[in-house]
């Protein structure tokens, strides 16, 4: 069976990057999506003793196989301090020890979102690199400005022209993995 694998790189449990990932889900059509809500994945702060001592997390290896098993990602990364976040790079960092190549052949729709005007634009230049660095490939990225003046949760993007921008991006993405 085939699905997208849609996340935030938040551990946030009120992550405006969850929500924009959420939504575009809804977006996708026919292809079955799975969303994951990564503040339920409390990965341990990576190291080397870690690794050693406690090994990888079930859940570490189950979503490594998810991300797998895909045809597709969507990933919205948060941004501090024009990074992205210490979570998402762990979460890179602890994939990449099970597999260096764990985005091989992947289609990913990358995005970002802040309640600046930048809308995390940062963060999502780090992340193409570092999606890149583990042979995904970067279908189309899309920064969302403003968030908190450019999205409601009942209508999604408010913005006409942003909301267009958000809708070909997607339509690109969906195409790729067709």
């Amino acid at each position: 069976m085939s699905y997208v694998l849609t996340f935030a790189g938040s551990n946030s449990s009120v992550s405006i990057n969850y929500k924009l990932a959420k939504y575009t889900s809804t977006l996708i059509g026919d292809t079955e999506v799975r969303l994951r809500d990564m503040s339920k994945y409390p990965f341990p702060m990576y190291s080397q003793d870690a690794e050693k001592e406690d090994g990888y997390s079930n859940s570490l290896v189950e979503f490594k196989n998810e991300i797998s098993n895909a045809k597709g990602l969507i990933i919205a990364v948060s941004e501090h301090n024009s990074y992205p976040s210490a979570y998402f790079k762990n979460v890179m960092d602890w994939l990449s020890r099970l597999d260096v190549k764990f985005l091989a052949d992947k289609k990913i729709l990358l995005m970002a979102t802040s309640n600046g005007g930048r809308g995390a634009i940062g963060a999502l230049e780090v992340a193409e690199k570092m999606i890149t660095r583990f042979q995904g490939t970067v279908v189309t990225s899309f920064s969302l400005p403003r968030f908190n003046e450019n999205f409601d949760e009942q209508k999604g993007i408010t913005d006409d022209e942003l909301a267009k921008v958000h809708a070909e991006k997607v339509s690109t993405f969906v195409k790729a993995i067709s």
